[in-house]
């Protein structure tokens, strides 16, 4: 490209088309010694590449040399055009009063079209700043000229602008009518930045109308476009932050915004987007209870925001660093002030984060017993309950059962914790991945521990029950959404097998694997991003337990323990005899301790030489015993028990504690769910499917074993135990039995597994199943074993069977050995064989062990889930 070619007019829309083409044509513009004109407009295209894609030195340098050439070339727009460019970037390096002052001189030399384009770009800036007003005040006059103009590229630029603009007002309609005005126009030009930028626009109207699943489909839409221009993702990663944090995912939401900050370092890239990571930074941690992060990085945010003169954000930012005080422990009146001085501030800006102000404002009064500023900011706070997005409502909601509780109101508090939670469990529905909806409880812990303290003091151990179970296993209400036909999952899916399986190989010869690991995990993350995208179909069953149905189905024999924690204290009630009655036992931080020092003791004893630690596991039995039954122990009656415990308390070996070890015990993650089980129907013909994986130490004796005693018995090893045909067999078996290695992922749990002969079978892999077999049996390491998430879900291999149509699993919680594994497998099956339950049949297979520490750690490690 020569200086004097008319093409070089073309580079500044090729600029958000192609970037890097643009980019080099400029260079190659200026080798050549272009007339002022044509200089002007290469060293504004070098300019705006590296403000949006680069390094702010760089940028700033060559626009003020393209204002330079534009005063040369005598031309009054050029020049009006390049003082935009050049405000817009002074204010992204937080110079704000400079570029202001630029794109105001900008407005005044321009003239009709090239004046709509410069008031277009300071409505940016005014929205960068967060100045709403002002931004809607450009965007009214530049429309009009630019429609008229026939520009489709720049009103496209500004219907997306001004989208953007009614949705930080809240006004999502209109947001959405903007955007499908902007798309309309975007379809039939090649600007491929300016296209993704609007899938991403897209994404920020879904979440703000309350679809996060579509939000994050789009988000990962834009970025693969922004990837295919090779273009950084900045604000991008500022608005997957949001939805993020709105999924329950705020670890990653942290981990993301760190990542893009340190990036942004090493470009020198804009100030104005490091604020805002800070900011999106500081959320994510104060969500992930971490305030000391919360606090560091919201301090940087504030500084920064006040440094640029962005109102807006500096109020935002501080309202994250007071509520990361605040939960660091600070307690003043300067700080309820403080608070009150935010709200008041995002009110008059009229920002919809006001009630959340509000309601941290009242809380802090709360805490210092300033009843009466707290009911003040409390009222204004609860407002929002009646309309917006869920969490807005449920902040209002939240407001409300502070101030009746304030009141001495019960049942205000019950009723607005009531009313709060169908909220969430409205948005927790529209959420397809169970992984979602089980995080997406956290939004609601607050409400269930006010309505869970409120029930307590009313005295009613049925009520307590009531909001226990209200609370509890809502992940498993129903099952997760799975798409008839989703083809790239498949192949990913396919894939991550081959990959996992060649990289265990490689391990076992002893060569190193980084290439396939890195490998693995892309996939992974491929696959968890196609499971996110689901869009819930299922409303799910009513979480209201019916107390009298239960206790009819519990008859006079069974007695079902449901440990609820209120205060930090176990709260036992305990069901059965027509009645519930309440007992209190120790506190949940030592019981989960205990619980740990229990599952280190059963993984010494899996190994033989180890009966010397056996009397040491069993005083940890009976420590467990008293902080999580208390005096309950003594009126558990002689029959079957059930135990429904908190999600934190998982891990506990419940067939250890003295008054269950010679019991029927099962347990459930629910009352509820061990209803459903109970009254879940065994499939027609009652197939038996025994599989057996590679690499055990016995080789799976059980699995021969069990062949010869099922006779008609679909059995799969060898190389017949590939995942796509064990998945074929469980779906709608009556019983089965899986003995393979089992592998618990404390960091993603969703990808546990099971091995199989093409490598390994994970969670997302049963999600697939329509029914998961009535009852299956997992002689497996660490099959019992979940991660604890949102409020009080779980996350594992039982979690994701039970919701399925399986209503009895037999898992394990810890390392065993293989060896006496098969002796209390066949145990088990005898039991099953003359008619007997799964918990009653392994009760009857640990008596049969031998009495050596080895194979009663082994009993001890197994637990049946369910009432099958």
């Amino acid at each position: 490209m020569t200086a004097g070619s008319d093409a070089v007019q073309d580079l500044l829309p090729l600029v958000f088309a192609a970037p890097n083409e643009a980019l080099t044509k400029a260079e190659s513009v200026l080798r050549h010694r272009p007339d002022p004109l044509h200089a002007s407009v290469a060293h504004q295209v070098i300019g705006i590449w590296q403000r949006d894609f680069g390094d702010m030195r760089l940028a700033l340098r060559h626009l003020r040399r393209a204002r330079d050439w534009a005063a040369r070339a005598g031309s009054a727009d050029r020049e009006a055009d390049v003082l935009a460019t050049l405000g817009v970037a002074l204010v992204h390096s937080g110079r704000t009063r400079q570029g202001l002052d630029a794109l105001g001189r900008g407005v005044r030399r321009g003239t009709g079209h090239t004046r709509a384009r410069v008031l277009f770009r300071r409505a940016y800036s005014w929205w960068v700043l967060g100045h709403h007003k002002e931004a809607l005040e450009d965007v009214r006059r530049a429309v009009p000229v630019l429609r008229q103009a026939g520009d489709v590229i720049w009103t496209a630029r500004a219907l997306t602008l001004r989208a953007t603009v009614h949705l930080a007002l809240g006004s999502v309609e209109r947001a959405e009518a903007d955007f499908a005005s902007a798309e309309d126009l975007w379809a039939v030009t090649d600007q491929e930045h300016d296209k993704a930028d609007a899938v991403e626009s897209r994404g920020l109207a879904a979440f703000r109308s309350g679809d996060v699943p579509a939000a994050l489909r789009l988000l990962d839409e834009a970025e693969e476009r922004y990837a295919k221009l090779g273009t950084p993702t900045f604000m991008l990663s500022i608005r997957r932050c949001e939805v993020l944090m709105a999924a329950g995912l705020a670890a990653e939401a942290l981990a993301e915004a760190d990542t893009a900050i340190a990036e942004l370092d090493s470009i020198g890239g804009q100030s104005t987007r490091k604020a805002e990571l800070l900011l999106a930074a500081a959320r994510a941690a104060r969500q992930a209870d971490d305030p000391a992060t919360a606090t560091v990085r919201a301090g940087l945010a504030v500084r920064l925001f006040a440094g640029q003169r962005r109102a807006w954000w500096e109020a935002h930012a501080r309202l994250v660093l007071i509520g990361a005080r605040h939960a660091a422990g600070t307690r003043s009146g300067r700080l309820v002030r403080d608070a009150a001085a935010v709200a008041e501030r995002l009110v008059e800006l009229g920002a919809p984060a006001a009630p959340e102000a509000f309601l941290l404002a009242g809380r802090i009064a709360l805490d210092l017993g300033r009843t009466t500023d707290a009911e003040r900011h409390l009222a204004v706070a609860a407002r929002s309950r009646r309309s917006g997005p869920p969490l807005a409502r449920m902040t209002g909601w939240a407001a409300q059962a502070l101030r009746a509780r304030a009141a001495g109101s019960t049942r205000g508090v019950l009723e607005a914790c009531r009313r709060g939670l169908d909220v969430l469990d409205d948005h927790r529905m529209t959420l397809g991945a169970s992984e979602l909806r089980a995080r997406a409880t956290a939004q609601g812990a607050e409400l269930a521990a006010l309505a869970q303290q409120a029930a307590l003091r009313s005295g009613g151990p049925r009520r307590l029950l009531v909001w226990s179970e209200r609370w509890r296993a809502t992940a498993l209400s129903a099952p997760p959404t799975r798409p008839p036909a989703d083809p790239e999952l498949l192949s990913h899916m396919t894939a991550y097998r081959e990959i996992a399986a060649r990289a265990e190989e490689t391990r076992m010869e002893g060569r190193p694997v980084p290439a396939l690991e890195r490998e693995q995990r892309r996939l992974e993350r491929a696959i968890r991003s196609r499971t996110l995208h689901m869009r819930g179909e299922a409303h799910g069953d009513d979480t209201r337990i019916d107390v009298g149905r239960l206790l009819e189905q519990l008859g006079d024999g069974v007695r079902l323990v449901e440990l609820a924690v209120v205060d930090g204290r176990v709260q036992v009630l305990l069901c059965g005899q027509g009645r519930v009655r309440r007992f209190e036992a120790g506190l949940l931080a030592a019981a989960e301790t205990e619980a740990e020092h229990v599952q280190a003791g059963l993984r010494r004893l899996a190994h033989p030489g180890a009966q010397a630690r056996l009397p040491l596991v069993e005083a940890a039995g009976r420590r467990l015993e008293e902080l999580l039954l208390g005096p309950a122990a003594a009126h558990l009656g002689d029959g079957p028990v059930v135990i429904v415990p908190p999600g934190r308390l998982h891990r506990v070996p419940w067939a250890l504690l003295p008054s269950l070890r010679e019991r029927i015990v099962s347990v459930s993650p629910s009352a509820s769910s061990w209803l459903r089980a109970r009254e879940t129907r065994p499939p027609w013909g009652g197939r038996q499917v025994l599989v057996r994986g590679p690499g055990l130490a016995t080789g799976g004796a059980e699995v021969t074993r069990l062949a010869g005693r099922y006779g008609g018995a679909t059995v799969l090893e060898h190389q017949d135990a590939t995942v796509p045909r064990v998945l074929t067999e469980l779906d709608g078996a009556g019983l089965a039995h899986i003995a393979a290695h089992g592998t618990f992922r404390t960091d993603g749990p969703m990808f546990s597994a099971l091995r199989m002969a093409d490598g390994p079978l994970i969670v997302h892999d049963f999600e697939r199943l329509g029914r998961s077999p009535y009852r299956i049996i997992l002689s497996c390491c660490d099959t019992a074993r979940f991660a604890t998430v949102g409020a009080d879900e779980l996350l594992g291999l039982v979690t994701a069977l039970l919701p399925l149509g399986t209503a009895g699993v037999v898992a394990c919680s810890a390392p065993v050995n293989d060896a006496a594994v098969v002796p209390l497998m066949l145990a088990l099956h005898e039991g099953l064989a003359e008619g007997l339950s799964l918990p009653e049949a392994l009760r009857d297979a640990r008596s049969a062990m031998p009495d050596d520490a080895l194979h009663r750690a082994t009993g001890w490690a197994f637990t049946a889930f369910g009432a099958a």
